[in-house]
């Protein structure tokens, strides 16, 4: 089991991550504004918008319909301080 190379062999090939050449071409097709790219859960963030492009085998899917909003919940009561 010694050898393998970090990351392989669990599943890492279903969620491809993206090429990050690729990452400075990319613009939100609504904003056209540059986007963030959030390995954790393989998407591409627009924070300005509050929404999230998932990434398909290292490919964008940047339609807006395919978007996620990615918008904070308000603060709970016990989380805010006096």
């Amino acid at each position: 089991g010694r050898g393998q190379a970090p990351g392989q062999g669990s599943g890492a090939a279903r969620s491809q991550p993206l090429e990050p050449s690729l990452l400075r071409f990319l613009v939100c097709p609504l904003s056209k504004r540059p986007l963030r790219y959030e390995e954790a859960t393989n998407e591409l963030i627009n924070e300005e918008l509050g929404i999230a492009y998932p990434i398909i085998d290292g490919i964008p899917n940047m339609i807006p319909e395919a978007a996620r909003t990615t918008k904070k919940k308000p603060p709970t009561e016990e989380s805010k301080q006096p």
